[in-house]
């Protein structure tokens, strides 16, 4: 079902935005936007790092309309969830797990709050987050989606970056921002190429940022890297055959940002992964890609969801 592209601008009505109290206290911002009529199931979508759920909001509307109850959050430390490094456009992380202690704790209170089937996505970090979340039983949703998940990421430093990152990290204040401006250090493609083929809807994130800056989150910090890189590899080092979930995988090939062969050498691993491919028709954003790309997904996920979550 289509939705208006005006939806993409606004907080929709009888959505909220508030505050959720982590386990340690922390406030992350949250969105919550019931289901109408007869609930389909529940959604909870996590962001990439840098994101900001209002990105999303448009393809929120499309599973609304559908009759899904949708959640998602800001991360600890970007978007409207606070920051913790001096520096307000830097999003830092002292270590991923952190990530996943405020996943387990909001997870557990919206599935018991909130109507089965229940489902889990996650673009990028996001991604990467609520595969490890399954791995580690931090989290048991009915099926997950997994958008280009950062299972890998795409550098010119190849096996020296992670060494690189830490060493880095140790010469000077950990929370300094690694680099400045793009979304990865010497690239050659701007950040909207690098994102999308879609101008209009990498307009949109500009436009909030602009209504509110607090909103924008820009490079990570070296110990962001070095948390990242940590995470990756022991995610890749987990027992993942012992995931049992349903799980599909969308995956943009040409990726500019993740490396999209980590996440293709792990999906088989995974004995209940579906995998939806993408090749340079799609950049690392394939839910704000142009109407093509996106509407093949939107619809693929949705066909999974209906075998695979299939209502209460």
């Amino acid at each position: 079902m289509a939705v208006s592209r005006n939806f993409a601008r606004e907080i929709p009505a009888g959505a909220s935005v508030d505050r959720w109290s982590a386990p340690d206290g922390w406030l992350l911002r949250r969105f919550h936007w019931p289901a109408e009529g007869a609930p389909r199931g529940s959604i909870l979508f996590q962001t990439g790092r840098g994101d900001v759920f209002e990105k999303y909001l448009e393809s929120f509307a499309h599973w609304h309309a559908a009759g899904w109850t949708i959640t998602a959050f800001d991360w600890r430390g970007q978007g409207g969830s606070g920051r913790l490094t001096p520096k307000a456009d830097c999003g830092h992380i002292d270590d991923f797990a952190t990530y996943i202690d405020e996943l387990r704790a909001f997870a557990a209170q919206w599935q018991a709050e909130t109507p089965g089937p229940h489902v889990v996505m996650g673009h990028s970090m996001g991604g990467h987050l609520v595969l490890r979340g399954l791995a580690e039983g931090a989290i048991a949703p009915d099926a997950a989606v997994l958008v280009a998940p950062m299972l890998g990421v795409r550098s010119a430093l190849g096996r020296l970056a992670p060494p690189l990152a830490r060493v880095l990290a140790r010469l000077g204040d950990p929370r300094r921002p690694a680099w400045k401006g793009n979304e990865k250090p010497y690239a050659t493609e701007t950040r909207a190429n690098l994102l999308t083929h879609d101008p209009a809807r990498y307009a949109d994130e500009l436009w909030w940022q602009a209504k509110d800056r607090t909103l924008l989150t820009g490079p990570p910090s070296w110990q962001w890297l070095v948390a990242a890189f940590r995470s990756m590899a022991a995610l890749e080092a987990a027992r993942l055959e012992s995931v049992r979930t349903p799980l599909l995988f969308v995956i943009a090939e040409a990726d500019g940002l993740v490396d999209a062969r980590a996440a293709l050498r792990i999906a088989p691993r995974l004995p209940e992964a579906a995998l939806l491919r993408f090749g340079p028709e799609s950049a690392h954003e394939i839910l704000r890609e142009a109407d093509p790309v996106r509407d093949r997904a939107l619809a693929t996920i949705d066909g999974f969801l209906d075998t695979r979550a299939p209502r209460a």
